[in-house]
């Protein structure tokens, strides 16, 4: 995967209560990263019928690993004015540069 192909600019986003300075509890989206990323809605190519995943993914990340950062489904991706629940991460080819995030459209 090179960086040309990594056109679209998602925000990574948390959505569990945080703390502040001062000890409250803060509810609402926390940015945790802005990255590039490679982009792909669901078609009907080969590719996603032989998925063997859930039929409510629609939507495929690839990005580089963000180094500190361990992204897993409670994780959410805002992608071109869109949110998207991350239903799996895999590490492609087990190398820990790029990852794979099969996500699902929430906005409908």
């Amino acid at each position: 995967m090179s960086f040309g192909k990594m056109k679209t600019f998602i925000d990574i986003i948390s959505t569990e209560p945080t703390k502040d300075a001062d000890g409250f509890v803060i509810h609402g989206d926390t940015v945790l990263a802005s990255v590039r990323a490679y982009f792909e809605q669901k078609n009907s190519t080969e590719k996603w019928r032989n998925m063997a995943q859930s039929d409510e993914v629609n939507a495929l990340f690839r990005l580089r690993t963000i180094p500190g950062l361990a992204l897993h489904n409670r994780h959410v991706i805002v992608c071109e004015g869109k949110r998207y629940n991350i239903y799996s991460v895999e590490n492609v080819k087990g190398r820990g540069m790029y990852l794979e995030v099969l996500a699902v459209n929430v906005d409908g």
